[in-house]
C-alpha cells in the first residue's frame, strides 16, 4: 500500500451528468495534490436511487472522464455518505479512488465469482460486499462468501432502492473486454464487490443504533420465527414485563410500546454480556418484532429463531447510537497508536481485525474509509442533516470517506440491521 490519501468527491444535482462532472472535478483537483494518489486504478462509486435508472450511462461517463481508473465497484442506496456529509433521499453520488496495487484486489460478481482459497493465484483476506436483498438464503451466501477469505471477515451492505437495484462491477485490469464484447459494468441481483489481498491493511468496526432494555435470556422454546419461551417463561410475558405494560383493559398502549421495541439475537453458545458501555457487541444482530401470539404467549420476529439462542429486547435510541459511533471511532484511532505492550488475548476486542505490522513502533495512517449505515439511521435520527457523518469526521479526522445507506449491513459473516459498519484502509504514516 502507498501512503497517499485516496481522492474522493461527492455532489448532488437533479441531473446525474452535472453531479458526476462536479465529482470528477473534485477528484482531478485532489489527484494533482502531493498528498493524494495521482493515478489510482480502483474506484468505489455509490449513487442514490434517483440515479439508478441512469447507472449505465453514469459509469460510461466516469470511464471516459477518468480513463486511468480501470475498475469500478459500488451500488445504490437511499442515501450516500461522504466525508462530513450525507445525501439522504436526494439525487447524489459519492466516489473514492483507492490507490491499491492491482495485484492486491479483485472485482467479483455473479458473472465473475471470487474463487475459493487455493483455487486461484489470488488470495483474498477480506472483501467489500454489495448484496441484493432478493438473493435466496442471503445469510448462507454471506457465510460462504466469508469462507472464501483467509480472515473469515467481509464487510459492506445490502442494496437499498425504490427502483432499479443497480450494482457496479467493472474490472478492465484482470478481465479486459474482448473486441465486440458488450458489458455495461452494471448488474442487478446477487452479490458483487472487491476482494482485498493480505497486504492491504484495514480496520473494521460495527456500531449499533439500539440499546438493550432488558437482560439476555435463553430461548428455551421456539417455532420458526415465533419465540415461545425465554428462560422457561412465556416470551410475551417477559416482553410485557420488560416494557412495564399490560394487555388487560385498553391494549393500545401495550401495542404501541411493543411496536417501538426490537430484539437482539445471538447464536447459542456465545457468551452473552452487554458491552461495557451498555451497547450490543459485534455478535448481536437486531431484528424487528413483527407481532405476538396471545394464545401461545409468543413473540414473532423478522427472522427464524433457534432454540438455545440468546435474546435481549432493545430500542433504537439516539444517544446510544451517537455514543457507540464515537466509541468505534476512538477504538480505530487507538489502534493506530504505537503499542507498548501486548495485551492478553482475553482483553482483545472481538470485533477488531488484527493487522500486520502492529506492535511497538508501528506507524500507520488512514488513507480512506468506507461507511455503510442502515437507512433507518440516516437523516434526523442523529439529530440533524449529516450529523452521523459529522460524528465520524470528529472521531477520525479529515479522512476521505465513501459509503451508502443500506437495507442491511454486512460485518464478519452476518447480516445486521440498524447498525453502521466503518472500515478504514491504512498505509504508512509518512507521505511518499
Amino acid at each position: 500500500m502507498t501512503s497517499r490519501l485516496f481522492p474522493s468527491g461527492h455532489a448532488s444535482h437533479p441531473q446525474w451528468r452535472m453531479a458526476a462532472a462536479l465529482v470528477v472535478a473534485q477528484l482531478r483537483a485532489q489527484m494533482a495534490l502531493p498528498t493524494h494518489a495521482r493515478a489510482p486504478a480502483l474506484g468505489l462509486v455509490y449513487i442514490t436511487d434517483h440515479y439508478a435508472d441512469s447507472a449505465e450511462q453514469l459509469l460510461e461517463f466516469l470511464e471516459q472522464q477518468l480513463p486511468e481508473v480501470k475498475a469500478w465497484s459500488g451500488t445504490t442506496g437511499v442515501g450516500v455518505a461522504a466525508n462530513n456529509a450525507e445525501y439522504f433521499d436526494e439525487p447524489a453520488l459519492s466516489i473514492m479512488l483507492c490507490d491499491v496495487p492491482a495485484e492486491q484486489w479483485r472485482i467479483f460478481s455473479g458473472v465473475a465469482p471470487l474463487p475459493r482459497a487455493g483455487r486461484d493465484d489470488f488470495l483474498a483476506r477480506t472483501a467489500l460486499v454489495h448484496a441484493d436483498d432478493g438473493t435466496p438464503d442471503l445469510g448462507d451466501v454471506l457465510r460462504e462468501m466469508a469462507a472464501r477469505t483467509s480472515s473469515g471477515h467481509v464487510f459492506g451492505g445490502v442494496v437499498a432502492s425504490r427502483g432499479m437495484k443497480a450494482q457496479f462491477a467493472r474490472d478492465l485490469v484482470h478481465a479486459p473486454r474482448r473486441p465486440g464484447e458488450r458489458d455495461s459494468g452494471v448488474l442487478q441481483g446477487g452479490m458483487s464487490g472487491v476482494a482485498f489481498a493480505p497486504s492491504v491493511q484495514w480496520i473494521s468496526r460495527i456500531t449499533h443504533g439500539c440499546q438493550p432494555i432488558g437482560a439476555w435470556s435463553v430461548v428455551t422454546a421456539s417455532q420458526d420465527n415465533l419465540v415461545l419461551e425465554l428462560d422457561g417463561v412465556p416470551a410475551l410475558d417477559v416482553l410485557l414485563e420488560t416494557l412495564g405494560v399490560s394487555l388487560d383493559g385498553d391494549p393500545q398502549p401495550a401495542i404501541d410500546a411493543v411496536s417501538a421495541t426490537m430484539a437482539g439475537l445471538m447464536e447459542a453458545g456465545v457468551h452473552a454480556t452487554a458491552h461495557h458501555t451498555g451497547h450490543f457487541g459485534a455478535q448481536a444482530r437486531v431484528r424487528d418484532i413483527i407481532g405476538f401470539d396471545t394464545t401461545r404467549r409468543g413473540v414473532a420476529l423478522a427472522e427464524m429463531v433457534e432454540t438455545g439462542s440468546m435474546l435481549a429486547f432493545c430500542r433504537r435510541q439516539q444517544h446510544a447510537a451517537r455514543s457507540d459511533l464515537m466509541r468505534i471511532c476512538a477504538e480505530i484511532r487507538e489502534e493506530l497508536e504505537p503499542v507498548q505492550e501486548v495485551l492478553p488475548a482475553h482483553e482483545a476486542d472481538e470485533a477488531a481485525e488484527i493487522l500486520p505490522g502492529e506492535g511497538a513502533g508501528s506507524s500507520r495512517r488512514m488513507l480512506g474509509a468506507v461507511y455503510v449505515s442502515c437507512s433507518g439511521r440516516g437523516g434526523p435520527f442523529f439529530g440533524g442533516p449529516s450529523a452521523e457523518l459529522q460524528i465520524v469526521r470528529r472521531g477520525l479526522g479529515d479522512v476521505p470517506l465513501v459509503g451508502f445507506f443500506a437495507n442491511g449491513e454486512i460485518f464478519g459473516h452476518t447480516l445486521y440491521g440498524y447498525t453502521g459498519v466503518l472500515t478504514v484502509f491504512l498505509g504508512s504514516a509518512e507521505p511518499m
